[in-house]
């Protein structure tokens, strides 16, 4: 199946990670379906904290061949050493590091952390908190050649970042040539309101738009106005109008998301009519 360069290879798989939260057993299961099944929105990266290693193992089958994103929940402690034992282990293909940066200080602990991180051998991406001294952060990743990560959401309000918010770390990292990934919140393809919870989760296609015009030069307003529409039929729209070479430009920046669910964003992707033909 032939998708959009703007929607190819897009999603990781975060089964274990909330809301979903899925046990062990079940998120393998799932991953070795989606495997299966093939689908190009997906990246078939399978997320699973360091801590979590050795359960992960217990699942795995002699012929299973996960590709792994590390998600460093314990720091850098034994990371060298973890690393390690997945590049030891034929059942693993260890693909991508994340680490989150503490709230405070976080170009200082951006760059104590660069030894350890530029050792690893995989794309390795440092949360950066919405705090004082993000963008010093951002130079830092750039500088040593590591990607970074945003947070769009979580189970606070506080945890969602307002369109400029987000936009301003989008024209950041674009402006850097700094790669990144997006994690938490990203639910559905368009921007909406939870009735649940009241929260206004962005929408991780107003997302692919916002980097396309980030990478054109655009403005940190006209990047948080393409997250901050929430009509369908519009960001669909505005999603189908990005060329090829522009939507080329922009996945080479915007690495992936995390997703709980692997179905959720392929269901939306063809509501919306824009995985017919690829562009």
């Amino acid at each position: 199946m032939a998708v959009p360069t703007l929607f190819l290879d897009l999603v990781d798989d975060a089964g274990l990670f909330p809301p979903e939260r899925l046990p062990m057993p079940a998120a393998v299961a799932r991953h070795r379906a989606d495997a299966a099944v093939g689908h190009p929105v997906l990246t078939h990266r399978f997320l699973c904290p360091a801590s979590e290693l050795d359960s992960l193992r217990a699942q795995l089958e002699r012929d299973d061949k996960i590709r792994l994103g590390l998600i460093a929940d314990t720091g850098t402690v034994g990371l060298p050493a973890r690393c390690a034992s997945v590049a030891a282990d034929a059942r693993l293909r260890l693909e991508t590091v994340e680490i989150a940066l503490p709230d405070e200080r976080v170009a200082a602990a951006a760059r104590s952390l660069v030894p350890v991180l530029t050792a690893i051998d995989a794309l390795v991406f440092v949360e950066i908190p919405r705090v004082p001294g993000w963008r010093d952060a951002l130079d830092v990743a750039a500088a040593a050649g590591l990607g970074a990560k945003v947070r769009c959401g979580g189970a606070r309000a506080d945890l969602f970042p307002a369109p400029h918010e987000l936009a301003a770390f989008v024209v950041g990292a674009v402006a850097r040539g700094v790669w990144f990934k997006a994690t938490a919140g990203l639910h559905h393809a368009v921007r909406y309101r939870d009735p649940r919870t009241g929260f206004h989760h962005h929408g991780f296609c107003n997302l692919l738009v916002a980097v396309c015009r980030a990478v054109q030069g655009a403005p940190v307003s006209d990047v948080a106005a393409a997250l901050a529409v929430d009509d369908a039929a519009e960001v669909a729209a505005q999603a189908r109008a990005v060329t090829r070479s522009v939507a080329t430009s922009a996945r080479a920046l915007f690495v992936a998301y995390g997703s709980c669910s692997t179905r959720e964003p392929v269901d939306d992707l063809e509501a919306l009519d824009l995985l017919n033909g690829a562009r």
